[in-house]
């Protein structure tokens, strides 16, 4: 799913960002309604309020480790949005994504964007830009920190976008609160399922635990 490391480099500027997200939301659509994304698994989408990833909120995401799936589990509701004729950004990601596999995934890579920050200051602009516009669906981002504050302020700009915010966190941050609608801790089993531990889940159960099969 993903290729080599990210590697430190001059990117373009936040203006040049702001004018090409600037660019890109004039056209004067209006965003559709809050929805709900089926996840792809039945049994994840029963724990999920709603029955899916719903639009207008932010999911915190902690994987254990990279690369057990965290990306994959979120490629069905991806590559849907992407065919809906809306967007898909991340914003920083620790690995390049490899095109083959994002096609693979069924996404359409001319609704795909990536916008690689640098700073903790840009990452969070970014999202709540992408977030806001009307034209995203979806928006994962890879903050290097991020407080309580400015996770509302990402909830704030996925309720005006009705977009979806996917936050990639540690797994330490398990242990502290977050306004997050939705928390998810990530690890793989012995037979080679997903794990995902249920940290929080506004309108629905938590403290449940799920194993998952993720499409290579």
């Amino acid at each position: 799913m993903f290729q080599e490391k990210l590697n430190p480099s001059p990117f373009q500027s936040r203006a040049e960002t702001l004018e090409q997200l600037a660019r890109l939301c004039r056209n004067g659509r209006e965003g559709p309604p809050l929805r709900v994304e089926p996840s792809g698994s039945a049994q994840l989408d029963a724990v999920l309020p709603g029955g899916g990833w719903q639009s207008g909120t932010v999911v915190e995401l902690m994987p254990m480790q990279d690369g057990i799936g965290e990306l994959r589990l979120l490629m069905p509701a991806l590559a849907r949005i992407t065919h809906s004729e809306r967007h898909v950004a991340m914003i920083a990601p620790p690995y390049i994504p490899f095109a083959p596999a994002l096609l693979r995934h069924g996404l359409r890579l001319e609704h795909f964007w990536i916008i690689r920050a640098q700073n903790a200051t840009d990452i969070l602009w970014s999202a709540e830009q992408t977030l806001r516009c009307k034209s995203f669906g979806a928006v994962l981002a890879w903050p290097l920190t991020i407080r309580d504050r400015e996770v509302r302020r990402l909830q704030l700009a996925a309720e005006a976008g009705s977009s979806i915010g996917f936050v990639y966190r540690p797994p330490s941050a398990a242990r502290e609160a977050s306004p997050a609608a939705v928390r998810l801790r990530l690890q793989t089993s012995a037979d080679g399922l997903l794990n995902i531990d249920v940290v929080k889940c506004r309108g629905a159960r938590a403290g449940m635990s799920l194993g998952i099969a993720v499409a290579e």
